[in-house]
């Protein structure tokens, strides 16, 4: 994964007053951290850092006036509602050196017709060289069949990573696909677990004569 170059600024006001001052002004407070050092407070482009982190395990090269640090996102607080980046937590590495991320799973192919495809784990724990680490782990599903399970000891990794999970830990699962009448039973049997009743279906056709009959008896009356 090439690296990428965000510049940076020193933050020196802290408190959630200066963190808010500092969101306004489309910039993201962040700190780095890692091998000993001690912590590098910085504020972050707010654009930069959002288009760089489109990718969980972007390489990040931040400029620091003459100083450069790689760092690799560890945590990222976003806004529950708008999304936007609120703080970020960047772990610095080495080149050459070892990390342990969690890669995305990428689904290739189209299993057998009929075959329900779940995804029991969106990613998989590797141990990589910081510098390279993949942006996703590709599994193929082409005409698997019911039944069909995909382990981690089954992924072709890329070269220098290493499985940082079981081996047996299930990534695909084939299932067969539910049917109508399937789907209509997991929905009533939720329905009667949550005490939801139905309604009966009225038969419009019977109601119709039942109001003709009640019609018909009021003119006999009547006569």
């Amino acid at each position: 994964m090439a690296e990428i170059t965000i510049p940076a600024e020193p933050r020196t006001e802290f408190g959630k007053g200066a963190a808010r001052r500092i969101r306004r002004a489309d910039q993201v407070p962040a700190v780095l951290y890692g091998h000993g050092t001690d912590p590098v407070h910085v504020t972050l482009p707010g654009h930069a850092l959002m288009l760089a982190l489109k990718n969980s395990n972007a390489l990040l090269s931040i400029e620091v006036g003459s100083e450069s640090h790689l760092a690799i996102p560890k945590q990222v607080q976003r806004d529950p509602l708008k999304g936007f980046i609120e703080h970020a937590d960047l772990l610095i590495v080495k080149r050459g050196e070892k990390v342990v991320v969690d890669v995305a799973i990428q689904l290739e192919g189209d299993a057998q017709p009929e075959t329900l495809v779940v995804l029991e784990n969106a990613t998989v724990s590797l141990e990589v060289e910081a510098t390279h680490i993949p942006e996703a782990v590709e599994v193929s599903i082409e005409g698997l069949e019911v039944g069909a399970q995909v382990l981690a000891s089954d992924l072709s990794l890329p070269s220098g990573a290493a499985l940082a999970v079981e081996e047996d830990l299930l990534v695909v699962n084939v299932t067969a696909a539910p049917t109508a009448a399937d789907i209509e039973a997991e929905l009533e049997e939720a329905e009667a677990e949550a005490g939801i009743e139905r309604d009966e279906p009225e038969d419009a056709e019977g109601e119709s004569t039942e109001g003709e009959s009640e019609a018909d008896a009021e003119g006999d009356t009547e006569s």
